[in-house]
């Protein structure tokens, strides 16, 4: 066994799980790809398709690669947003359904209210997430689209917690085994900013003298925001000890963001929330890319959606090293005009998007074919969030589009979307792409791979074909030095390495398991 020269290939890949290897290892040899142990585990798997419960202990122990739609905001538990605020002297609102600053009687500071009001307590956080909503509280009053964002607007008014949400969204990312989180975070000093644009009517030919206006004006505040997410990286790190010997395993998951412009607000406002995320990626290489959230059926969003793809083709024009994953399709039948449902993703590919958020209406999009055809041809991933689909848009099953992308082969990743008001996570949506979707462990593999490969985190990566897994030249011999200098020097196939060991790691580990049950 040549232990130590794997262990030199691989000693970068921080707390990997290190696999003896033969001299002249590949990424064929079966240490890393046994067919038979894969097999084996995908028996397992199928076999615990029918019970839940068993499927989640095999599946939340999988590696999963990348989670690429994670809105760091709704990734937070209501629980741990009121344990903030509970700390700050925070008090529950006269409504019951969110919190606000104080003073305030004694009875509604939120940890006299939680010990002394249990049930009001659950109708609180049933009110900042969809909790209570899927289970059939309140349903019929609203519907999971209205719940959905307006929790946003009860827990959205607690800030200054960023370190905090850094570290509960990584924890929650290690314990489902996931190597590596792209973020949708803004930092409050660009935040700030958006509104104070006004509401002033703002055409196509306006753009480029706003723009000239606008990154002059705001430059100063880029070195600010970096200063901000320094701070707030800092502070998380230091918390769970990352760099030290007490360092907890969610140091281990690998963040990158992404910048989430704004689209339901007026064309000058998202213009500049536009503007400022085009800055601060191209300023930041922790800033990845940019987005654009918010509902995509809110009027002034359908309203602009054209002027929002121009605003983001011409800014995409200037900073071209900037990537684009743009939400686009996230609209159900009967719930917009059948207009606003012709061209939407088609638009966003056109405006330079390297990845689709959602996708979930493709098949009202009048050059569906064509569109997915695009997407398969040029590797545009569509980033499929299942529990979202479902609570937000009432789509799922055989209704869920995932089997239409994948029969047309374009590149398909698992994600969260906004796991804490969902009360999800990404174990969640693996255990409902095999019961829903009817996925087996094959797929599910190509899936965990695909989150990787189609992230924006920097770097050359691993696969020269990422379909028929074919490495690139100079790791065709794993555990050769040329192969270790590259994965030393590019993340993007260091993460790669690290997710084939763990795979081999983890089918290893489930058999040994199994062969002991009675």
């Amino acid at each position: 066994m040549a232990e130590g020269r794997w262990q030199a290939a691989m000693g970068a890949l921080g707390g990997a799980v290190l696999l003896a290897a033969m001299p002249g290892a590949s990424l064929a040899d079966p240490v890393l790809n046994d067919p038979a142990r894969e097999a084996a585990v995908a028996k397992l798997i199928d076999d615990a398709r029918e019970s839940p419960p068993a499927l989640r202990v095999l599946l939340r122990a999988m590696p999963k690669g990348g989670d690429l739609h994670n809105h760091l905001g709704g990734a937070i538990y209501a629980e741990d947003y009121l344990s903030w605020a509970a700390a700050k002297g925070w008090c529950v609102d006269a409504s019951g359904l969110s919190v606000e600053p104080p003073p305030c009687p004694a009875e509604r500071g939120i940890e006299r209210f939680a010990e002394t009001n249990e049930f009001g307590m659950d109708r609180l956080i049933d009110g900042m997430s969809t909790r209570g909503l899927q289970r059939g509280v309140g349903a019929n009053e609203a519907s999971g689209h209205t719940q959905f964002f307006r929790s946003f607007e009860r827990f959205g008014k607690m800030g200054g917690e960023t370190a905090k949400m850094l570290m509960a969204a990584r924890r929650i990312a290690a314990g489902d085994t996931l190597s590596y989180l792209e973020l949708d975070h803004n930092t409050n000093a660009l935040v700030s900013v958006v509104r104070a644009a006004g509401d002033a009517p703002l055409a196509q030919g306006d753009l480029a003298a706003v723009y000239a206006s606008e990154a002059k004006a705001f430059a100063a505040l880029i070195p600010k925001a970096r200063a901000e997410l320094d701070a707030d990286e800092a502070a998380a790190a230091g918390a769970m000890g990352c760099g030290t010997p007490a360092a907890e395993p969610a140091c281990k998951v690998a963040v990158r963001y992404l910048f989430q412009a704004l689209r339901a607000l007026p064309p000058r406002q998202v213009y500049r929330s536009l503007i400022l995320g085009f800055m601060m990626a191209d300023a930041d290489p922790r800033f990845v890319g940019v987005n654009i959230v918010m509902p995509e059926d809110a009027w002034a969003a359908r309203r602009d959606y054209a002027l929002h793809m121009t605003m983001i083709r011409q800014l995409a024009a200037r900073y071209p090293r900037v990537k684009l994953s743009l939400h686009a399709g996230e609209v159900a039948l009967g719930q917009v005009p059948p207009q606003d449902m012709k061209d939407h993703i088609a638009q966003a590919i056109a405006a330079g998007a390297r990845r689709i958020g959602h996708g979930t209406g493709i098949a009202y999009e009048d050059a569906a074919e064509d569109t997915m055809a695009r997407m398969a041809r040029d590797g545009i991933a569509v980033e499929i969030n299942l529990t979202s689909n479902a609570v937000i848009l009432g789509v799922k099953g055989a209704d869920h589009p995932m089997a239409l992308y994948r029969a047309h082969g374009v590149p398909v990743v698992l994600a969260t979307d906004d796991q804490g008001v969902l009360r999800s996570d990404m174990t969640n949506e693996y255990v409902r792409a095999v019961r829903e979707q009817g996925l087996g462990y094959g797929a599910l593999k190509a899936i965990a791979r695909a989150g990787l490969t189609y992230s924006f985190v920097p770097g050359g990566a691993l696969w020269a074909d990422p379909i028929k897994l074919v490495p690139v030249a100079v790791c065709a011999d794993f555990a050769t030095p040329s192969c270790a200098k590259y994965l030393a020097g590019n993340e993007k196939a260091r993460l790669q390495a690290n997710l084939e060991q763990r795979f081999a790691a983890y089918e290893a580990e489930r058999l040994a398991r199994a062969e002991k049950l009675p």
